[in-house]
């Protein structure tokens, strides 16, 4: 029966109108799969608030942004109209995908066309609204565009499939191939007809947000990618780099010399213990541990630890956004747990003691307890896994540890806020600090792990704290509208209200950021 439907769009996809007179049939609502219908309620009102802003009429720039998914149309829309209100010319580029891991008939692409064009009629009046459909794509691709993309691809199964080691002849990376290469020969098109003076996307690791990010940076356009974190009221954005990589390289350039006051120690220092007791602090929306501390003697009798030393190995989620494309000497987060199992197995002498995230409870891909356990099907004693819902604290294992092991996760950096030394094998944000170990070859590693390095000096760990500070306090800016509580925070901050005068002493300076100004902080 499904084939029989699949067949019968293909056919009607191939007939000029099938979809248009399919559309009208239906009054105009959506098919299964793609729709707006919050967006399609509060549009209307949106693009009058932004008509009637008072900075209307200031100097802008001229900018494209683009959406996908159900969830960034949404928070596109409204972000592009949001610059409209303050002046920018704004192009809203969307392309009507609800989901990136299925194909999709032509019958049903135009159909959510149809559907996203009626929707986002309101906004016209503000925003040249066009779908990536209508371009007549590039022929082809440049040959380094090309491979951008395939690498886009690549890590578009990685993160579908929360794996590293994928298969490149499979259904869904020839799916996200020809999606992202299709998408870039039509921002390739675009961009070079009609050149904005900034391209606005979301993420731009992945899926077709990749894409244009990709195609932007090849020709020469600055292009923004903002992403959000786990603070509510809050937004992460980077110019002419991923946003996902996390780039704090300028912020603590500018900071690392600073004063780092009592005031701002007591203030990280109470975020950390919300989080160690795992419970929430202020703003934050997520807490990462199951239980809370115990202590590092009671984790330990837990685990059955003896007074042989120990390294403690916390794992990121596999596939995770915030680990593709980070290898520095090793292919990927896999290889290196593999080679860094075989290691202690062969070392009685250490006890080691992988610690699974525990945002792997949340996920549905293989875990790195399998991963594990494949490569060692029988366990040395000296090796202990506490799985993602186990009720073991993480920084309990961190005061247990002599030695700590990550790829990206934000815990390296709280290592050694406890002093720890912690040896960083991906590059994460807070490598290259001062506070952490870094090799970067595989020889180089292995060295560290027979070496035992010692405990931080106490200005090592002050550095910690302070680069702490300035990564949760100074690099998120500002923002009234966060993708997780979408249409909460729009309740609180209408475009309206955000035109007023507080809602410009609150986000102007992000709002000039997000269209490539000085950073506000």
């Amino acid at each position: 029966m499904r084939n029989s439907k699949r067949l019968l769009k293909r056919t009607l996809g191939s007939l000029p109108l099938a979809a248009e007179l399919d559309f009208q049939r239906r009054g105009g609502k959506p098919r299964r799969g793609f729709s707006l219908p919050k967006l399609e309620e509060a549009i209307g009102l949106w693009a009058e608030q932004a008509a009637a802003s008072p900075h209307r009429h200031d100097a802008g720039k001229r900018v494209l942004v683009f959406g996908m998914l159900r969830y960034w149309v949404e928070h596109t829309s409204l972000l592009s109209l949001a610059l409209a209100g303050l002046g920018h010319r704004v192009t809203l580029a969307y392309l009507p995908y609800g989901d990136w891991r299925t194909p999709l008939e032509d019958f049903d692409r135009r159909s959510h066309d149809l559907y996203a064009k009626r929707v986002l009629a309101p906004a016209a009046q503000m925003v040249d609204v066009q779908s990536l459909l209508d371009v007549e794509p590039a022929a082809r691709l440049p040959k380094e565009l090309a491979a951008a993309i395939k690498q886009v691809s690549v890590r578009d199964v990685q993160y579908t499939e929360q794996v590293e080691e994928i298969n490149m002849s499979g259904t869904l990376f020839n799916l996200r191939r020809e999606r992202n290469s299709f998408a870039a020969r039509a921002f390739l098109a675009r961009l070079k007809a009609n050149p904005p003076e900034v391209v606005i996307v979301p993420n731009a690791l992945i899926l077709e947000f990749g894409a244009l990010f990709q195609t932007a940076r090849h020709l020469g356009i600055p292009v923004v990618s903002y992403e959000f974190g786990e603070q509510r009221d809050k937004i992460w954005f980077s110019k002419d780099v991923e946003v996902m990589l996390q780039d704090t390289r300028a912020l603590w350039a500018k900071f690392k010399d600073a004063p780092f006051s009592e005031a701002q120690f007591e203030q990280v220092r109470g975020l950390f213990t919300h989080r160690r007791t795992a419970s929430l602090y202020e703003n934050f929306y997520r807490k990462w541990q199951v239980t809370p501390s115990e202590g590092a003697q009671t984790a330990r009798a837990k685990l059955g630890l003896d007074d042989r030393p120990v390294a403690v190995l916390a794992a990121n989620v596999i596939g995770d956004s915030l680990t593709l494309g980070r290898a520095v000497f090793s292919e990927s987060m896999t290889e290196w747990l593999r080679r860094t199992l075989r290691h202690y197995a062969a070392r009685p002498d250490w006890q080691f003691v992988l610690r699974v995230h525990p945002g792997e409870a949340n996920m549905t891909g293989p875990s790195v307890a399998d991963l594990a356990r494949a490569e060692l099907p029988e366990l040395p004693e000296n090796m202990h896994i506490v799985a993602a819902t186990d009720a073991v604290n993480t920084y309990d294992l961190i005061g247990l540890a002599d030695l700590g092991l990550v790829y990206t996760t934000t815990v390296g950096m709280e290592m050694a806020m406890n002093g720890l030394p912690a040896v960083v094998v991906g590059n994460t944000h807070y490598r290259g600090k001062g506070f952490t170990l870094d090799p970067a070859s595989w020889d180089k590693y292995f060295a560290l792990l027979e070496a035992q390095p010692p405990k931080l000096t106490e200005a090592q760990t002050r550095q910690a704290w302070h680069y702490a500070y300035r990564f949760f306090f100074d690099y998120p800016l500002p923002f009234p509208w966060h993708l997780i509580h979408f249409w909460d925070s729009v309740q609180d901050w209408t475009p309206g209200r955000v035109f007023s005068d507080k809602g410009m002493r609150a986000f102007k300076s992000t709002f000039d950021a997000l269209v490539g100004e000085e950073k506000g902080n």
